[in-house]
């Protein structure tokens, strides 16, 4: 009984995917290809892996049993194929990586440089979308996740932990006042996210019902609103520190901040159907001990 890989991967993909059409998508090749390759894999099994209607596709339970083999068989052999090819050099190629756009802005692209002078080789591609995308859909490899994990298909690399500060600039403070407790919230202008409305559920003690005058999709967007003299924030220590150190921006209410939380965790993560490359290796063990957290 011989197996083809590509047929592993073609099965692998509509398991991922969800369809046939989103796995032909995904590998660049026509549905029929896809289609043909999983019914190949099939009759090679003498089993059927996928129950096919029109709305939607399942996995048998013969499928279920098969697929944690065959994603095991593709990743060893991806391993043994870079490993033969890393032999006598670096690791090489092209690595997509994929971040909120605070993190590609304030911790990966400094370090950027150092990188490419290490890993010249290596072509790195990078996302700062606000949105998290499907890596899958997007050909990520890797991506950093800031807060509570929700995906099981995904391998996740704890990279540290970015606590979260209550910040406004000194300006604004002088302007309107000072906030000693949480109930003097409510008369500031808050600025909260318009595009995610959990990251406006502050974990603060005794949090009262929050009305926020500005909302925007991005990180980015909010810090500068806060450094324009336009309000309270609660933003994630990796894109305040500097202007927390240079005082740009003060700190307010930080008693008041609920410390250990789910959204001060930062996690690398990977679809489990990739092997862990060598790229993927060599740029989170460079940038983890370089962050800024």
């Amino acid at each position: 009984m011989k197996v083809k890989t590509e047929d592993l991967e073609a099965f692998l993909s509509v398991v991922d995917a969800g369809s046939f059409s989103a796995a032909a998508r995904i590998l660049d090749v026509q549905v029929a290809k896809v289609s043909r390759s999983v019914n190949r894999l099939e009759q090679t099994l003498q089993t059927t892996l996928l129950n096919r209607t029109t709305r939607r596709i399942e996995l048998t339970q013969e499928g279920h049993v098969y697929r944690e083999f065959a994603r095991e068989g593709i990743n060893q052999i991806l391993k043994g194929s870079e490993a033969l090819s890393l032999l006598d050099k670096k690791p090489a190629g092209r690595l997509k990586v994929d971040a909120a756009s605070p993190f590609v802005l304030h911790q990966i692209t400094p370090l950027i440089a150092g990188f490419n002078e290490v890993y010249p080789d290596i072509t790195l591609d990078l996302a700062s979308a606000d949105n998290i995308h499907d890596l899958l859909e997007y050909k990520t490899d890797v991506a950093i996740r800031i807060g509570y994990l929700k995906d099981s298909n995904l391998h996740a690399r704890l990279l540290g932990n970015s606590k979260l500060y209550l910040v406004a600039s000194p300006q604004y403070l002088a302007r309107n006042g000072s906030v000693f407790n949480t109930d003097d919230l409510n008369k500031h202008k808050l600025i909260g996210f318009s595009n995610n409305k959990a990251l406006n559920q502050w974990p603060l003690k005794n949090l009262p019902d929050l009305r926020f005058s500005i909302t925007a999709s991005s990180g980015e967007t909010i810090r500068q609103l806060c450094l324009e003299h336009q309000g309270l924030a609660l933003l994630s220590n990796f894109m305040i520190n500097k202007d927390i150190a240079a005082g740009r921006l003060v700190q307010v209410l930080t008693s008041d901040i609920i410390s250990p939380n789910p959204r001060e965790t930062v996690n690398a993560v990977y679809y489990k159907n990739s092997a862990v490359s060598s790229r993927i290796t060599a740029f989170l063990d460079f940038i983890q001990p370089k962050l800024t957290l």
